[in-house]
């Protein structure tokens, strides 16, 4: 199969060239470094030529809120129009569980215009949101950290390894398009502060972490549900704790 990675640059990018090449397909991966710009439009006609399956895993350099809405507004509709005249026959898309969930969320708006782009499109697709990665939770700390003290509502998470992300993307990549949206997740829930204190233990990292039901997400009010998946998501495999260490290996 032919198959086209956009944003094949980055931490999933990469991932799913590997592995999609190591099973025999015909792989590209495409981006700015590639010579293919999103926003103009420069290059994706000639990275598609001959593709057979677009997988979308972009994401915008800037997350403020017009520039992130802007950039997901303007390079999913030049990549559906390249995607038409290439005739793809799957435009596979990773978005956020949870995007429909967080409308204070500049990126969860910007996400949920990204799907609406594909799924008012004629090209078939799948759209594959995924819940937070184990690579992120440095991140996650870093955000809520106020002088030693790191301040997180105890809301349910369910993370997930890059790897698992990439193998299930892969996987979907070369199956028949389901033109609605799916959702993928770890294989356990964990709440937000027990992940933190969990992660900042492991790293020996002396910050403090204080339980705070006001305490918002990239300044977003969470509960339960905004950031773990709906009935009968794909699982990833890895577990949190096992990732962990071996990352400190």
């Amino acid at each position: 199969m032919n198959v086209v990675v956009i944003g094949g640059s980055g931490l999933i990018g990469r991932k799913v060239v590997s592995m999609l090449s190591g099973l025999g397909h015909q792989v590209k991966g495409a981006s700015l470094s590639s010579g293919v710009n999103l926003l103009t439009g420069e290059g994706l006609d000639e990275a598609l030529a001959g593709a057979q399956v677009l997988i979308d895993v972009s994401n915008s350099p800037n997350f403020e809120d017009r520039a992130v809405l802007e950039f997901f507004q303007t390079s999913t509709g030049n990549l559906l129009r390249a995607a038409r005249e290439a005739g793809i026959e799957h435009y596979v898309a990773l978005s956020v569980v949870g995007a429909d969930r967080l409308p204070e969320s500049g990126y969860m708006r910007a996400k949920l215009a990204h799907e609406a782009l594909i799924r008012a499109s004629s090209v078939p697709f799948t759209i594959v949101r995924a819940t937070q990665f184990f690579e992120f939770v440095e991140g996650i700390a870093q955000a809520a950290t106020d002088g030693t003290t790191v301040r997180v509502p105890s809301a349910l998470m369910q993370p997930i390894q890059s790897d698992d992300v990439a193998e299930i993307l892969a996987d979907v990549a070369v199956s028949e398009p389901v033109n609605r949206i799916v959702e993928m997740a770890g294989p356990e829930p964990i709440r937000m502060d027990a992940l933190i204190r969990t992660f900042l233990a492991a790293k020996r990292d002396s910050r403090q972490v204080k339980t705070d039901s006001t305490a918002r997400y990239f300044g977003t009010a969470l509960n339960d549900q905004s950031l773990t998946p709906g009935e009968g998501p794909r699982l990833g495999s890895s577990r949190f704790g096992d990732w962990l260490q071996s990352s400190l290996s």
